[in-house]
């Protein structure tokens, strides 16, 4: 049978600490040479109405060690918008986002599943990976830039590897940061205060994360401060060139690392491409996080280094490790509807039928 799952459905299925040692595996494998990712591919087409476009997405990768095959694909409206000034790029609407989940031994689709609450709870994991490794070990205050779904599992994410003490929440709306300091505070008692600008979020922070939907830098290199570590994540492209920092604090990071760099070029990736391209930033000084967990680039070297982590694509190996965790809570706890295997799969008789 295979297992349909809807968002609602797999909200409290799985806690965000086995989460975390999920992605940190598939990034170990994939710096292994053992987990495989494709890139990221993208279509966009102007569409409806002026700064509006039809936008379809494709991710996929696997796992060997938890024989996992992940296929996400999404079919959605975009527009841009201004938000206080500031212009962002928001999804109206309804969409189709999807995760196939597939067994690598027997070849069968395992699952069916919603892709948000998987793509918000793998986005905050991964960015956890990183501060784990890349953060100073007494990092106790944290700046997030954002209050959407996607600040909601950085803060989760990051208090399961870090002893978090505050956190500074800072979004264009005040009635959304004063929502989410209330909200979170309670979900994980850690002291979440919503504060009035981005510049007062980051000062005197050991972790800066910026989860926002920008299309202009949101985090300026003047305001960074010796031990800091920063974390990004809005996907900007040749086609919607996002970036959440300005040139001054890349150029103060002492150490780069992204989650898949081919990504970087194949979609000449706003944070980084033409930062490249102007000579900005050297290609060699971005690592993958892979590397990072293998040993095969370094990793911070004393507790003045600032460190920056983008969190630069969608990756399937994400996809792959979380869709399986999801799976396997969803059979333990009798989650989901079921469907016959039969309406998927090919069935080869005396046919000639391939793949």
């Amino acid at each position: 049978m295979v297992l349909v799952l809807k968002n609602h459905e797999m909200e409290d299925l799985l806690p965000m600490a086995e989460e975390i040692d999920a992605i940190e595996q598939a990034f170990v494998e994939l710096g292994q040479g053992k987990a495989m990712n494709a890139p990221r591919a993208r279509l966009r087409t102007p569409w409806k109405e002026e700064g509006g476009q039809y936008y379809f997405n494709n991710i996929m990768g696997l796992v060997p060690g938890v024989k996992s095959m992940a296929l996400r694909i999404d079919s959605s409206f975009s527009k841009e918008i201004q938000v206080e000034g500031s212009k962002r790029r928001v999804y109206p609407g309804d969409f189709i986002g999807l995760v196939m989940l597939f067994d690598m031994d027997t070849c069968n689709i395992l699952a069916i599943m919603d892709d948000h609450h998987i793509s918000t709870m793998r986005v905050g994991a991964t960015s956890a990976v990183a501060s784990k490794y890349m953060a100073r070990k007494d990092a106790r205050v944290m700046a997030l830039l954002g209050s959407g779904e996607q600040a909601k599992t950085q803060v989760t994410a990051h208090a399961c590897v870090h002893n978090l003490t505050q956190v500074k929440v800072y979004s264009p709306t005040q009635a959304n940061r004063e929502r989410f300091a209330q909200e979170m505070s309670a979900a994980t008692g850690v002291e979440i205060v919503p504060v009035n600008s981005a510049e007062e979020a980051i000062r005197q922070s050991d972790i800066v994360t910026a989860a926002t939907n920008t299309v202009d830098p949101v985090i300026q290199g003047k305001w960074l401060e010796p031990g800091m570590h920063l974390n990004s994540i809005v996907g900007g492209d040749g086609f919607l060139p996002r970036k959440e920092l300005d040139d001054e604090a890349v150029l103060k990071a002492d150490l780069i690392v992204v989650g898949y760099k081919p990504q970087i070029f194949l979609d000449k990736q706003a944070e980084f491409y033409d930062r490249v391209e102007r000579g900005l930033v050297q290609a060699d000084d971005l690592h993958e996080l892979g590397d990072l967990l293998n040993g095969k680039c370094r990793g911070r070297r004393d507790d003045r280094e600032i460190t920056f982590f983008k969190n630069n694509t969608g990756m399937g190996v994400q996809f792959a490790a979380t869709a399986r965790k999801m799976y396997e809570k969803a059979r333990e706890k009798g989650v989901g509807t079921e469907l016959p295997l039969e309406l998927f799969m090919t069935q080869r008789g005396n046919k000639l039928y391939s793949p």
